[in-house]
């Protein structure tokens, strides 16, 4: 039996199943309604599989209210009521590439088909808000969110302020609209309007969200539709609920070409694929564009594209049999903070690092993160031995996000912030107004000396070919490198007798130090590092 990390397994497998429902309530209440996510999803979905193992094991311990037989949680008292006359479902997970072949061989089988090649429907698994679309004549007549699956909240007023939702479909005539169409979607917030809005919120002295999904619920969620009508949402049809009055596209593909002719906005990723080899295909590349989307996805999303197959294989009780989503390596996780560092740049900025119990998060083991500065450290409230959340979104330098202060153990320390270098030794000074501490060493500060030379022999500065981050650390401890300037007094048996450098490499490296004496005066200038000149300004000096 698996084990939730962090939690202590109850004594009997009863006790255990009832701990898990309680806690997945709980956390689904918080993320669904109250719109304070407490968890990373990774960790809610390693507690969901813990139950449903044990549930499966044990199925006579299964019971109405898990967690397992529902899809979302109850409705906010503030709006009305809706109920969903066909339930909004949701999605069996693939966690490997095994898991989503296991499944197309499920489907394949079902449908008598040994060896059989399906045809797919690959699309973004946007994370954002589901929500419902009703059509009648061809005019918006009502939304709702998701809810339990079965009642969920009628947000028509906010949902009539989204530019992306057609009021009136579009149409040559209107007797070839259909009498009704309800159009099943997703509600999200665009990376850039995300960091406006948290900009606004943080000039009024609001409360910040924590990520667009947070954002675009509590969004769609305002009793007050003036100000969801200020909020940059977009919405994406991903599915036809219903359908009166004309016949539909046999597949799903075609109905969702349908949909963009009357109006309704269908992601451009989504793409048609043939077998399970190219799911996997989609996947790899969707997953290496994520980071540059400009809205968060957390997988694929595949579904049999044959409607009459999708009616063949049917559903299990809260879920398709015809789809499954394939998520992502999780962006988020948590770890133990172990202690935190503090690194010297080329200015003096002290920056604090968080040295982290290793943790697998997305695509990689992640043992540091970074912490900006003490004013990042104070508003998390961040201690030592802390549970953290860890994000990491493509190849951004991962972070530390949130601290789980329920979780602080009574030996946590709270984070300082050094009164000298801890390389030189210095006076460790922070000017009034700055967020940044600064070591008082100048070049007399090792970690400075090294920054400094890296910066000066970079490629958008003096361009000094083979001059790397390896060879400038021996040059300034062995006191070979004392400042830039140094570079142009070395000697070829200076270099020739270091570790790994022969006449040749030594050669080489002096060619290129040489050779950057013929830069121009700007490159010159940003070379220096002098702060608050950069590229720009050190041209605009030059002229």
């Amino acid at each position: 039996m698996s084990v939730a990390r962090g939690w202590p397994v109850s004594e009997t497998v009863a006790d255990r199943i009832r701990a898990l429902r309680e806690q997945l309530s709980d956390w689904s209440y918080r993320y669904y309604v109250l719109d304070e996510p407490a968890v990373p999803d990774a960790e809610y979905d390693r507690w969901f599989r813990e139950l449903q193992d044990l549930e499966q094991a044990h199925p006579d311990l299964i019971s109405p209210d898990s967690p397992t037989q529902r899809v979302g949680d109850r409705p906010l008292d503030g709006f009305a009521e809706v109920a969903h006359d066909i339930p909004m479902l949701s999605l069996d997970n693939a966690f490997s590439d095994d898991e989503l072949i296991a499944f197309d061989r499920r489907v394949c089988e079902r449908l008598g088909g040994d060896g059989l090649t399906l045809t797919y429907v690959a699309e973004p698994k946007l994370d954002g808000l589901a929500v419902s679309l009703l059509y009648r004549q061809g005019v918006f007549l009502r939304a709702a969110t998701r809810g339990d699956g079965s009642t969920g909240e009628d947000i028509t007023a906010n949902i009539r302020t989204l530019k992306s939702v057609p009021l009136r479909l579009r149409g040559d005539a209107p007797e070839l609209l259909p009498e009704l169409l309800e159009v099943r979607g997703e509600v999200v917030m665009p990376h850039a309007g995300f960091e406006a809005l948290n900009e606004r919120q943080r000039q009024a002295g609001l409360k910040l969200f924590a990520n667009p999904r947070n954002a675009a619920a509590g969004s769609l969620r305002q009793l007050d539709a003036r100000i969801t009508a200020t909020r940059p949402l977009e919405f994406y049809a991903y599915s036809i609920a219903r359908c009166e009055g004309v016949e539909l596209p046999p597949s799903h593909f075609d109905g969702l070409q349908w949909l963009r002719t009357l109006g309704l906005r269908v992601n451009s990723l989504v793409a048609r694929c043939e077998g399970v080899s190219a799911l996997l295909a989609f996947y790899q590349s969707l997953q290496q564009q994520r980071a540059g989307l400009g809205y968060d996805i957390d997988g694929v999303v595949y579904k049999v594209d044959s409607l009459a197959q999708q009616q063949q294989l049917g559903f299990v009780s809260r879920a398709p049999r015809w789809a499954i989503a394939h998520k992502f390596p999780a962006q988020e996780e948590i770890t133990e903070l172990w202690d935190v560092e503090w690194q010297v740049g080329r200015t003096g900025a002290l920056t604090p690092v968080a040295r982290l119990e290793p943790v697998f998060v997305g695509g990689v083991t992640v043992s540091n993160a970074t912490l900006h500065n003490m004013d990042e450290i104070q508003r998390l409230d961040l201690h030592i031995g802390d549970a953290v959340v860890v994000h990491r979104a493509g190849d951004v330098i991962p972070k530390v996000s949130a601290v789980l202060a329920e979780r602080r153990p009574a030996s946590a320390q709270p984070v300082v912030m050094p009164s000298h270098c801890p390389v030189c030794g210095s006076e460790v000074f922070r000017a009034e107004g700055e967020a940044v501490a600064r070591c008082t060493g100048g070049l007399i500060c090792a970690a400075q000396q090294k920054e400094a030379v890296r910066h000066f022999a970079s490629r958008r500065a003096m361009d000094i070919e083979g001059l790397g981050e390896r060879l400038v650390d021996v040059l300034v401890d062995q006191k070979l490198v004392a400042s830039v300037a140094d570079l142009y007094r070395l000697e070829t048996d200076q270099l020739a007798g270091l570790e790994r450098m022969g006449e040749k490499s030594a050669a080489n490296v002096l060619a290129a130090i040489e050779a950057s004496k013929q830069v121009g005066l700007p490159r010159f200038l940003f070379a220096l590092g002098i702060r608050e000149v950069g590229e720009a300004t050190a041209l605009a000096l030059a002229n």
